[in-house]
């Protein structure tokens, strides 16, 4: 036998490729990866000669170890499906005979309502944002659009239609298409107006002309909550609101989850507790923010 860490890693980089064969997204590739290099590293340090001597006491002592170490439930959650998934892919690939992960409980955790911005935060935001026309741009399509960061990073030019966007494929994510209202037609045209000329097909760019990346997005929009004073909020909270928003102004349940690409109408339901419909849904329009 090679030796155990020669043995993980090959392990480790067949299960990556398979990810990847399946069309798994470079980020949900990146995260298996990260968790299950944790987990071999927490094997290592216990001496485990063998991915196939692992038990279901181990996988316990692992996730028991994340616990004291600050990680959160749904974070130790995660990591727990990631070995799962590993070991499924190792079952079938007949390295192993059983799925020792399964035997293993998920840690219990209550999920957190979604974060919903009010009317005042979300006005005090585009107020702040205006001052730069990409930082508005990229404000008005979350909350008029409810587009994902990742979607907003892999826009491109050709996206951008006369009264809709085209979202493409984006990791299990299909394409799909979300109108555009005035509010956010503006918001691109201005900025477009103004974008630096670039090789780059990509809507938003840097100043050195290169893409924006999901991180560079991420840090604008956090900036703007600063500067605000908006606390415990994350990007995501912008989409979040666009969906509360549509959902109490009497839009179709099915339609608003259609529109913001969920699997599963469950998905957009968990935001109902927190709206109040206005009127009786009748018109699959969007509302304006």
């Amino acid at each position: 036998m090679q030796s155990d860490n020669i043995v993980f890693s090959e392990y480790l980089d067949k299960f990556i490729a398979h990810l990847r064969d399946k069309g798994k997204s470079q980020y949900t590739v990146i995260a298996y990866k990260k968790d299950i290099e944790q987990f071999l590293g927490f094997l290592a340090k216990k001496q485990v000669q063998s991915i196939s001597e692992v038990k279901k006491e181990i996988i316990q002592e692992f996730m028991g170890e994340l616990l004291q170490n600050n990680y959160t439930k749904k974070s130790a959650s995660r990591k727990l499906n990631s070995i799962r998934t590993f070991y499924r892919f190792l079952k079938e690939e007949g390295i192993v005979t059983i799925n020792p992960a399964l035997d293993v409980p998920h840690p219990r955790f209550e999920n957190n309502k979604p974060r919903v911005l009010s009317k005042l935060e979300y006005r005090a935001l585009r107020d702040f944002a205006r001052q730069d026309k990409r930082t508005y741009a990229i404000i008005e399509l979350f909350l008029q659009t409810g587009i994902r960061i990742g979607e907003l990073a892999n826009l491109k030019l050709s996206d951008i239609q006369e009264d809709e966007l085209v979202i493409s494929t984006y990791g299990k994510n299909r394409e799909r298409r979300i109108p555009l209202n005035k509010l956010a037609k503006k918001a691109l045209n201005d900025y477009l107006a103004v974008r630096p000329k670039s090789d780059s097909d990509h809507v938003f760019v840097t100043k050195n002309q290169k893409p924006l990346l999901i991180r560079n997005i991420r840090n604008i929009v956090d900036r703007c909550f600063r500067e605000v004073g908006i606390e415990n909020a994350k990007v995501n909270d912008l989409r979040n609101t666009f969906i509360a928003h549509q959902l109490s102004a009497g839009v179709p349940l099915a339609y608003v989850s259609k529109i913001v690409g969920h699997k599963r109408l469950s998905s957009t339901e968990q935001f109902l507790d927190l709206v109040e419909q206005e009127a009786t849904p009748s018109q699959y329009k969007l509302d304006e923010l």
